[in-house]
């Protein structure tokens, strides 16, 4: 029989060189035996990779491989690699809440089939505290830039926190944020551009290093590099952990009789976070801000309890915006 099998496949073979000659084709013949075959060469596909624990990534596949090498610029060393279609690899030591690491690994399915993976992750966080929305300036004007303020209500760690908005991006984070330490009452202001001079990111204990427009010295200061614009007044905005799950939301809308505008990522955004109950999906129930300037913020009420309702926030009057400070109670009358 396996006499047999080979025959025609020398036969198949000799047939499919003639014909690639005869029609000029580049393609190999060994990749057409193999779809005439039945059988492939096919590289596994790396899917994702995520931090299970202090001490354990995991690393999917399209199908099952074994790690023929693994090495990550962090000092510890990994104490086991596992295999299959989700690799585990753990450390011997916890590694630093949120830390960003890179990964270089090798894979192997069962056909030999190999695959080099450069990946950068965070190291799992279970600290980051219950983060709100604050303030948001959405217009720019030099010197003025767009930013959100958040509020920490509890102590924690920011590592792996990523910021989404959905005018700028549904899938890719806008910011995501580096391992610190934060205090109960912090407020936190990511600046959206960085066009002066003194755009120190506050990651530590020192919060006065920032002294561009806008920066506090009692606040924490964060900062976007470049000048594009992140922020609009029709926009969704959202918090992520390492597990998807929403921290806080909220939702803005410049002209709630006119709808959600032209942008085509704000219907899903809008979408998304009605699903998981982050926001009422109507562009009724979002934070109206066509009255928003960039002196006038659109700002939480701080006097309340946070909840993701539209009542719960409102437009500031002119010159009253309070970047890194507790918000103004001074309201904009239309």
């Amino acid at each position: 029989m396996k006499k047999i099998f080979l025959k025609i496949r020398s036969i198949l073979s000799a047939l499919l060189v003639l014909a690639a000659s005869a029609a000029g084709l580049s393609c190999s013949t060994e990749g057409n035996i193999q779809q005439i075959l039945g059988t492939t060469v096919q590289a596994p596909v790396f899917l994702d990779c995520r931090a299970i624990s202090p001490t354990d990534i995991v690393f999917t596949f399209s199908t099952p491989v074994d790690v023929v090498s693994f090495h990550s610029d962090t000092a510890l060393e990994a104490d086991s690699v596992s295999r299959g279609e989700e690799v585990v690899v753990s450390f011997k030591e916890p590694l630093d809440a949120g830390v960003k690491i890179i990964a270089d690994l090798v894979v192997e399915d069962s056909g030999r089939n190999s695959l080099n993976v450069i990946v950068p992750f965070r190291a799992r966080n279970d600290r980051i505290p219950a983060l709100v929305f604050n303030e948001l300036r959405t217009e720019y004007a030099k010197p003025r830039v767009e930013f959100v303020e958040f509020y920490t209500p509890e102590a924690g760690n920011l590592g792996a926190l990523r910021l989404f908005i959905a005018g700028h991006s549904l899938t890719k984070p806008v910011y995501e944020f580096a391992p610190m330490e934060v205090k109960a009452g912090e407020y936190i202001v990511l600046h959206l551009r960085s066009i002066d001079e003194g755009c120190i990111d506050e990651t530590g204990n020192d919060l006065s290093l920032s002294f561009a427009p806008d920066a506090h010295n009692s606040a924490r200061d964060l900062w976007i590099s470049g000048s594009v614009k992140m922020l609009r007044k029709t926009d969704a905005l959202w918090l992520l952990d390492q597990d998807d799950r929403i921290i806080d939301a909220v939702l803005l809308c410049e002209n709630p009789a006119a709808g959600w505008g032209s942008n085509k990522n704000i219907p899903p955004a809008v979408e998304y976070l009605s699903r998981l109950g982050a926001w009422l999906p109507n562009p009724a129930d979002a934070v109206a801000t066509g009255a928003a300037t960039a002196t006038r913020t659109v700002s939480r009420d701080e006097d309340i309890a946070p909840e993701r309702l539209r009542e719960n926030w409102y437009i500031t009057a002119t010159s009253s915006a309070t970047p890194g400070a507790k918000n103004s109670t001074k309201r904009y009358a239309q």
